[in-house]
This record gives C-alpha cells, sequence and structure tokens, in this order.
C-alpha cells in the first residue's frame, strides 16, 4: 500500500507553483517589449504606402532588431501559464482528457503565431535596403500572424470552459464563474479575425477592435487566470493534505 507523506505532498504542487511564479516576470517582459517596440508606438497603419513603411523599417533598424530578439527570448515564457491550467485540466474526472490535449495543441499553435509574427517584423529590419514592397509585404504578414489567428486561442478557451462544465462535483477543481470568464474572452476575441478585410476603422489590424480589444483582453487573461491557478493549486495542496 503507497503512502502519502507531507514531503511527497508539498512535491506534487511545488512544480506547478516554480512554474506559475515565472509568469509575472514573463508578463513585465512583455510590457516593456511592448512600450519599447517602434511599431507599436503607435501601431503602424495599413494605409501606409510601401515606401512608408520602409522608411519606417530604415529609420527604426536598432528599436524592431531589439525588441524581436527580446520577444525572441521571451516568446514562450507564458506557456507555464498554460500548462498549469493543462494540469489542473487533468484533474477533472467527470471530463474526457481530450480537452487537455486539444487545450495544449491550441496553445502551441497560438504561440507559433505569436512568434512567426516576431520573426517577420525582424526580417524586415534586417535588411532595410531592401525593395520597400518586400519591407511591407513582411510588416503586413507580421500584423496578420499577431492579429488575426485568434482561432487556436478561442478553442483553447473553450476547451477549459467545456471541462469547467463537465465537473459537476460539489467541490470542483475550478469555480464555475472561470467557465464562463473564458467564454467572455472568447467572444471578445472574435473580431480580431476581421482585420483581414479592413484597412481602417475599428475591425483594421490597428483599430480599437482588432488591436486594443484584444491587447486588453488578453492582459486581463493573464491576470486573472495567474491568480484563479494560485488558488486552485492552494486548494490541491490542502485536499493532499487532508488525505494523510
Amino acid at each position: 500500500m503507497t503512502t502519502t507523506t507531507p514531503t511527497s505532498t508539498a512535491m506534487n504542487t511545488r512544480g506547478q507553483r516554480i512554474l506559475l511564479w515565472t509568469v509575472p516576470p514573463a508578463a513585465a517582459l512583455f510590457v516593456v517589449a511592448y512600450f519599447l517596440f517602434p511599431v507599436f508606438s503607435p501601431p503602424l497603419s495599413p494605409t501606409m504606402t510601401p515606401e512608408q513603411v520602409g522608411a519606417f523599417f530604415t529609420d527604426n533598424v536598432t528599436g524592431i532588431l531589439g525588441v524581436a530578439i527580446l520577444c525572441n527570448l521571451i516568446a514562450c515564457s507564458l506557456v507555464p501559464l498554460f500548462a498549469v491550467a493543462a494540469v489542473q485540466m487533468s484533474r477533472i474526472g467527470t471530463s474526457s482528457n481530450v480537452f487537455t490535449y486539444a487545450y495544449i495543441l491550441c496553445v502551441g499553435v497560438g504561440l507559433t503565431a505569436f512568434i512567426l509574427a516576431d520573426y517577420c517584423w525582424g526580417m524586415a529590419a534586417f535588411r532595410p535596403e531592401r525593395n520597400p514592397q518586400l519591407i511591407s509585404l513582411l510588416n503586413d504578414m507580421a500584423w496578420f500572424f499577431f492579429i488575426a489567428p485568434v482561432g487556436p486561442i478561442i478553442v483553447a478557451n473553450l476547451c477549459l470552459a467545456i471541462s469547467i462544465y463537465l465537473d459537476t462535483r460539489p467541490d470542483p477543481i475550478f469555480p464555475r464563474w472561470v467557465a464562463h470568464f473564458n467564454i467572455a474572452v472568447a467572444v471578445l476575441l472574435v473580431p480580431s479575425a476581421f482585420s483581414l478585410l479592413h484597412k481602417s476603422g475599428p475591425l483594421a489590424w490597428n483599430g480599437a477592435l482588432s488591436f486594443d480589444l484584444r491587447l486588453i483582453v488578453l492582459a486581463c487573461y493573464i491576470v486573472v487566470m495567474f491568480l484563479v491557478l494560485l488558488g486552485v493549486i492552494h486548494r490541491q495542496g490542502e485536499e493532499r493534505e487532508a488525505l494523510i
């Protein structure tokens, strides 16, 4: 018969706590990158001509490449948040693990799009002497990779929400409101998908709905889920200690 000791109990949640507490400094680095990135201050307009885009990248090579390098180094630094969420999803006994697998895959696809955006901006600034048409093309690709691919994030949120709804135990892993929150976040991200159709207005890649709302929603999501997962891990530790 296997027995659980206080030491093994602590180890069961220690890794999750360590990973989760890497999220605040990672988020801080992203905030720094945002304010240092010339492309975002303010966001480049889709109505800029190739010549204007080329001139912008020529004038801001150092800043763009510097932030591209920073984002390359920290691109997956928020993975621990989603990894801990996936671990907790797997604890929901009444839900199939297929939701956890789908969640992990969607997070991976979403992060890949972010990394591709970073590389496209970096490539555009790497050879500023290129034809402005090519620099403009790379800039367009970067913005579309950064703004438009919200599908994986939406599906990941829905997988988490469905898992929570299927957890019908009296003391569920996640509070029920977390499922409502994930669905609300998924809905608020939908407008970004339509940035492919607009060069101006709130749905353009630099618009209030596609850019500002998207970043605000994702920032709030990271903060809320960090606090939620802290509570979930704390309860997990208490439950294991009660079984000793």
